[in-house]
C-alpha cells in the first residue's frame, strides 16, 4: 500500500487525506498548529463543487452541520437598487446548495471526521525540509523527528515549505485589495435568516457582502482596493480601528453596510487579499502541491476551498486509476490546472478592477460545463484525461 504524507491539516490537506484513505492509501497528516483552528475569525462559502466533492468521500454530514445554507445571490449598486438576482449553484438539490461557514469551524469538522476513520494527524508538526530520493521522500519537522513515504503532498497553504522546495522562486503576491471579516448580532438586515441570501453590494468605495444565518447573526466581508496593509499593522490592529478604517468608505453609499459594520463590536478581522502566480511549478519528484500551496486565488470569487476539495477528490482518484505515480500526477495536473489558474485570474482581475478577456492574449481557459466536473469528481468513474476550465460564481470568502 502506497504511504502517503500529506503536509499541512488546513481544509486542503484534511479533505486530501479523506480522499486518499477512501481510495486505500495509508495516509498521515503533519500539521504545524497545536490543535484543529485554522483562521477561526474568518469565514467562507463552499460552493456546490465542493460539496459535490465531500459527498464522494462520505464527508458532507458534518460540513453540512457546521454551516448554513444560501440559494440565491442579490447585488445591490451604491443607491440600494437591486441590478442583479439569481441562484447560487445547484440550489435546488438540498444536498449541494452553498454553505456559509467559520474557517475553523469547517476545519474542526474535517478533522474529526478524518479521527473518527483511523487517519493519523500529528498536531506540532512544523516542516523543517524535505529530503527526495529515488524510492522514497523524507520529511525532517523542527523538533527533530521524521516521517517517511512513497508520496508528499504539500497542503500547508499560501506560505508553503513543501513549495520552497519544489519552486523556491515562486512568491505569493498581493492582489490588490485587503478584506475585512466580521460577525454581529446587534443589528438585522431587511431579510430574514429563513432567505438563505447572499447579498452583494457594489459600492463606491468597496466591495460588501453579507448574509443572515438562522440564529439571526449577520455574516459580513468588505474588499476594498488599496496599498497592502503591512504585516505589522494587521498583527496589532483592534477591532475598533478596523471599524474605523472601514465605515468612511462605506457612508456614502444608501445600503445596509455601514450599519453592519458599526454594529459590529469586536468580530472584525482583515487580512491581505494574496495569491500565487499562473504557471508556478506544482510537482517535483515524489512531492506535489495542492490547494492554496499550489493555486491561491484572491477571495473575489469564493471559490478557494471547494478548489482545494476538487483537488483532493481528483488527485486521490488518479492516484488510484492510474498505476504509475508520475502518470497519475501529471494527470492531476492536466486536469487541474486550467480550471484553477481561471479562477487565479478572474479573481485576481475582480480585486484590481481589471476586465477579464474572453479569448485572446492570455485569456484565462475556457469555463467548464458543470457535467464534465460533476464526472470528474464522480467516485466510481474513472478518470480520464479531459481538461477543464473554471466556474466561478461571486462572492467572500
Amino acid at each position: 500500500m502506497t504511504r502517503v504524507l500529506v503536509i499541512g491539516g488546513g481544509i486542503a490537506g484534511t479533505t486530501t487525506a479523506l480522499a486518499l484513505h477512501k481510495a486505500g492509501f495509508d495516509v498521515c497528516v503533519y500539521e504545524a498548529h497545536p490543535g484543529s483552528a485554522e483562521d477561526l475569525g474568518a469565514f467562507l462559502m463552499l460552493g456546490s463543487s465542493g460539496m459535490r466533492a465531500l459527498a464522494q468521500i462520505d464527508a458532507l454530514a458534518p460540513v453540512t452541520v457546521a454551516g448554513f445554507p444560501l440559494t440565491s445571490m442579490r447585488v445591490l449598486d451604491g443607491t440600494g437598487t437591486e441590478v442583479a438576482q439569481r441562484p447560487l449553484g445547484e440550489a435546488d438539490n438540498p444536498v449541494l446548495r452553498y454553505r456559509c461557514l467559520r474557517r475553523g469551524e469547517l476545519n474542526a469538522a474535517l478533522q474529526t471526521e478524518a479521527a473518527h476513520r483511523g487517519i493519523s494527524i500529528r498536531h506540532g508538526a512544523s516542516l523543517a525540509a524535505v529530503q527526495d530520493g529515488p524510492d522514497r521522500v523524507t520529511a525532517h519537522f523542527t523538533d527533530g523527528s521524521t516521517a517517511t513515504g512513497d508520496l508528499l503532498i504539500g497542503a500547508d497553504g499560501l506560505n508553503s515549505t513543501v513549495r520552497r522546495t519544489i519552486a523556491p522562486a515562486t512568491q505569493p503576491c498581493y492582489a490588490g485589495e485587503y478584506v475585512f471579516y466580521g460577525y454581529t448580532t446587534h443589528v438585522s438586515p431587511a431579510e430574514e435568516a429563513d432567505d438563505e441570501r447572499l447579498t452583494v453590494v457594489r459600492g463606491s468605495a468597496a466591495a460588501f457582502g453579507y448574509a443572515v444565518s438562522p440564529g439571526g447573526q449577520t455574516y459580513w466581508y468588505a474588499r476594498v482596493a488599496g496599498e497592502r496593509l503591512a504585516a505589522a499593522e494587521i498583527a496589532h490592529g483592534t477591532p475598533g480601528q478596523w471599524r474605523d478604517l472601514l465605515l468612511p468608505l462605506l457612508r456614502d453609499d444608501a445600503t445596509a453596510a455601514a450599519d453592519i459594520v458599526a454594529a459590529t463590536p469586536d468580530d472584525i478581522l482583515v487580512t491581505n487579499a494574496t495569491e500565487i502566480p499562473t504557471g508556478a511549478p506544482w510537482r517535483s519528484g515524489r512531492m506535489l502541491l495542492v490547494g492554496d500551496a499550489a493555486h491561491a486565488a484572491s477571495p473575489a470569487t469564493g471559490q478557494g476551498a471547494s478548489m482545494a476539495m476538487e483537488d483532493a477528490v481528483i488527485l486521490a482518484k488518479a492516484l488510484r486509476d492510474t498505476p504509475a505515480t508520475e502518470t497519475a500526477l501529471s494527470v492531476y495536473e492536466t486536469l487541474r490546472r486550467p480550471r484553477v489558474e481561471h479562477n487565479t485570474t478572474v479573481s485576481g482581475n475582480m480585486s484590481r478592477g481589471v476586465h477579464t478577456p474572453s479569448r485572446t492574449g492570455g485569456a484565462p481557459a475556457a469555463r467548464p460545463g458543470d457535467e464534465e466536473l460533476a464526472r470528474l469528481l464522480e467516485w466510481n468513474s474513472h478518470i480520464g484525461k479531459s481538461r477543464l476550465g473554471t466556474a466561478v460564481p461571486g462572492g467572500g470568502s
